[in-house]
C-alpha cells in the first residue's frame, strides 16, 4: 500500500470517523422517503453533524488552520497556514432521495510564496462503498492503494462524459444547453448523477472520460481538481484558464480529450 502523508491520515480518519453517521442516516433516510413529513430537516442535520464532526477531527490536529465549509462557511486562521476546503456531504439531493451516490470532499489550500494559494492534498470519501479517492501533489492520485490514471481513450465518439444540470434558481440552463447541444453529438454518453466531487473522483479513475459544470462551489471541486490532475488530466474552466474556482466553472478531461470538448465548450459560447 502507498504511504502517505501525516496529513492525509489525518484527513482520511476524518472522513472514517464522520461516515459512520452518514450511513446511518442514510439508512433512515430511505425510510422517511415514504413518510408525509419527508425528510427535508433530517438531511439537514445529517449534513450539519458530519460536518461538526470533521471540523472537530480536523481542528484538533491543526488547530491553527482556517476552514472554508459548506454550512459554516469560512473559519478564520492563521493567515501564512494552509486551509481545509469541506464538504460534508456531496449530492445532498441523492442522499435526501435514498440514492446512494455521495461523498465526503477534503481539501488542503497552502499560501504559495507568490501569493497565490494552491491545492495540495485532497481526499473524496464515499461513505457506502467505502472508496478512498486521494491525491497529494506530485505524488499521483490513488484509489486507496490502487494507482489512478484517467482514461487512455484518444476520441469523442468513444466517450463518456458527465455533466451537472442546473436546476431551480441555480445555474445558467441557456448555457448549459448550448454546451450540451455541442457535446452531445459528438460523444457516446453524457451522465448525469448529482455530485461533482465523485464526478472529478470518476474521471481521475477512468471511468468518465470528462466532466463540465459550471456555478459549483470550491467546497464542490477544490479536492477532486487535484486528484485529476494527478491522475494526468487537465482542469480549466471554460476559458481554458486555471480560474476554476473564481469563475465557478470547471472542464476535466483526459490529456487528450480537454482540448477537444474545450473547442466544443468555446464555440457554443461565442
Amino acid at each position: 500500500m502507498p504511504s502517505h502523508s501525516g496529513l492525509l491520515t489525518i484527513m482520511d480518519r476524518a472522513a472514517r470517523k464522520a461516515a459512520p453517521k452518514l450511513r446511518r442516516d442514510f439508512n433512515e433516510v430511505q425510510q422517511l422517503q415514504v413518510s408525509r413529513k419527508g425528510p427535508a430537516d433530517f438531511v439537514t442535520q445529517a449534513d450539519q453533524q458530519c460536518e461538526q464532526t470533521l471540523f472537530e477531527e480536523l481542528s484538533r490536529a491543526r488547530p491553527d488552520w482556517g476552514f472554508l465549509m459548506e454550512e459554516r462557511g469560512e473559519v478564520a486562521g492563521d493567515p501564512n497556514k494552509p486551509r481545509f476546503i469541506v464538504d460534508p456531504l456531496d449530492g445532498t439531493t441523492n442522499f435526501l432521495h435514498g440514492i446512494p451516490h455521495f461523498a465526503i470532499s477534503i481539501a488542503v489550500e497552502e499560501p504559495m510564496a507568490s501569493g497565490k494559494r494552491e491545492i495540495t492534498t485532497a481526499l473524496i470519501y464515499q461513505p457506502l462503498t467505502d472508496e478512498a479517492f486521494w491525491a497529494e501533489k506530485g505524488r499521483g492520485a490513488w484509489l486507496t492503494d490502487k494507482r489512478l490514471r484517467v482514461s487512455a481513450r484518444r476520441d469523442l465518439p468513444d466517450s463518456l462524459i458527465a455533466t451537472g444540470i442546473p436546476f431551480m434558481g441555480h445555474g445558467d440552463f441557456a448555457q448549459w444547453s448550448r454546451i450540451f447541444g455541442a457535446v452531445a453529438p459528438e460523444v457516446a454518453g453524457i451522465r448525469r448523477f448529482g455530485s461533482a466531487a465523485l464526478d472529478l473522483a470518476w474521471v481521475a479513475a477512468g471511468r468518465y472520460d470528462g466532466f463540465w459544470e459550471s456555478g459549483l462551489q470550491p467546497w464542490d471541486v477544490a479536492a477532486g481538481m487535484l486528484i485529476v490532475r494527478e491522475a494526468g488530466g487537465f482542469v480549466t474552466d471554460f476559458r481554458g484558464s486555471d480560474q476554476v474556482m473564481e469563475r465557478q466553472e470547471v472542464l476535466a478531461a483526459t490529456d487528450t480529450l480537454h482540448s477537444k470538448l474545450h473547442k466544443l465548450l468555446a464555440g457554443s459560447l461565442r
